[in-house]
């Protein structure tokens, strides 16, 4: 019996996996949040940076908009900024204006809409808005009668 073999013994690795943390995905939560002033904004970041797995926090008060990036469950952290702040939270419910498909539909517009912005229903089902997208008829009448088109109809 060697000293190798009487160290082991006592150092003893777990065989299982129930014993080893589950750590969480790398992602960014974004989140609306109503934010009045400076207090306002420092309440909320103070809130996130205090808690563990947070490694960035992104406050936008005229956008009203909060991102943590971090090794974080997004459900954990709109708890707890609602909790500490007493703020009302939700999912950042807008996408950028490139991401959807065009033209537009009327429901798609949305006035609390940050510029740049639009409501991201119209992206997850294109069956909400019949007139999201264009079929290639519709493409070719507008196309004939656009101001870019040189041989556009004269009387335009």
């Amino acid at each position: 019996m060697g000293i190798v073999d009487v160290v082991s013994e006592f150092c003893t690795l777990p065989r299982g996996r129930r014993h080893l943390k589950h750590r969480k995905q790398f992602q960014t939560v974004e989140m609306k949040v109503l934010i009045d002033c400076d207090g306002c904004e420092r309440k909320v970041r103070r809130a996130l940076e205090g808690m563990e797995g947070v490694t960035a926090v992104e406050v936008s008060a005229r956008e009203h908009r909060v991102a943590v990036t971090g090794h974080v469950d997004a459900g954990k952290v709109m708890r707890r900024v609602a909790y500490k702040t007493g703020k009302r939270v939700e999912p950042w419910p807008y996408v950028p204006y490139a991401a959807v498909a065009h033209p537009y539909a009327p429901g798609a517009y949305d006035r609390r809409a940050p510029p740049g912005y639009v409501r991201a229903a119209a992206v997850a089902d294109p069956r909400a808005a019949p007139l999201a997208r264009a079929s290639s008829t519709e493409a070719r009448y507008a196309a004939a009668f656009s101001d870019e088109n040189p041989n556009a109809c004269a009387v335009m």
